[in-house]
């Protein structure tokens, strides 16, 4: 597979990143077996053989499980842990934590960011996190202790760099503006469903600054390629029939699966889109490794976009 580097950090790494928030086979940690643990580390390790070197998670990823099982497979495979970029993140506290009456909420104090990166080191039995990110807008992040939380993170050697997801581009720029070091991802969802960082300013913003633009969902929940799959509220009203029939007939004329297609057009933008393949399925993470590979069109992209949007440009 094709290699990148993220943003303005030293980190190399595959074109396609792996993300592991279903490798523990359910968002219940009740729900988890043996046999459900062992089939994430399967594959994981098939995405490491197919030539994936970052491997994404998050401490709510099942609670935990799915950092656990990457912490499995980083022992267990010999030399994986010194060829990948680990990533996870962190913001997110579930409602009852710590107490019974805790709500929802997003909490970037300084306390709760170290708190996580420790835990979450201690869940991957590794010593240093190589990429570190904050998974939803906190509405009381104060930029300043955030940035006083990465230094004590970077100091320490328990974090190399850090990132954002799913933030506002002025969000993201008054946190940089704070911190003595780049933030070198921001991770959003992008697909042919989900069209919106092309125009609100986040890859703008990513090409200006030299971030990396990590695509969550770029199959749309699996509405490309496997059919729907744990679709979030915002993704029931996607319209893959609009895009479709033109996305098949794409990857029927290059001779790849309409996969290979949704993500090479990701792959095509300028400011380095990295996907971020899903599936435990192992014929399918491999499959979806030939979009490194797949330079397309002007033409044949815009052909997809205007068939996403529904109708003509501007």
């Amino acid at each position: 597979m094709q290699t990148m580097t993220l943003g303005m950090s030293s980190l190399q790494c595959s074109r396609l990143a792996y993300g592991c928030w279903r490798v523990a086979g359910s968002w219940n940690p009740a729900e988890v077996t043996d046999a459900s643990r062992q089939q994430g580390v399967r594959a994981i390790a098939a995405a490491y053989e197919a030539g994936y070197t970052l491997f994404d998670n998050a401490d709510i990823y099942c609670r935990g499980e799915a950092e656990k099982i990457l912490g499995t497979a980083l022992a267990q495979i010999g030399g994986m842990r010194e060829r990948v970029v680990v990533a996870t993140k962190c913001g997110i506290r579930i409602p009852g934590e710590p107490q019974p009456e805790s709500p929802q909420r997003y909490d970037f104090s300084a306390s709760h960011i170290l708190a996580s990166a420790e835990a979450s080191l201690r869940r991957l039995g590794i010593e240093t996190l190589d990429l570190l990110m904050l998974h939803r807008p906190d509405y009381l992040a104060d930029p300043e202790e955030v940035a006083r939380a990465f230094s004590d993170l970077r100091q320490s050697g328990k974090v190399r760099y850090f990132g954002v997801s799913n933030f506002r581009p002025l969000l993201l720029t008054a946190l940089q503006a704070a911190c003595p070091m780049p933030l070198v991802v921001h991770q959003v969802e992008i697909s042919l469903a989900k069209l919106d960082a092309f125009t609100d300013g986040t890859l703008d913003q990513c090409l200006i600054e030299g971030i990396t633009p990590m695509a969550w969902s770029p199959l749309a929940a699996g509405l490309i390629g496997a059919g729907a799959s744990r679709l979030l509220p915002s993704q029931k009203s996607y319209q893959p029939e609009r895009f479709l029939p033109v996305l098949e007939a794409t990857a029927k004329a290059r001779g790849v699966s309409p996969v290979v297609i949704a993500l090479a057009w990701l792959l095509k933008h300028p400011a380095k889109i990295q996907p971020i393949v899903g599936t435990i399925n192992p014929d399918r993470i491999r499959d979806a490794a030939k979009a490194s590979e797949i330079d397309l069109s002007r033409e044949e992209w815009y052909r997809l976009l205007l068939a996403a949007r529904g109708e003509p440009l501007p």
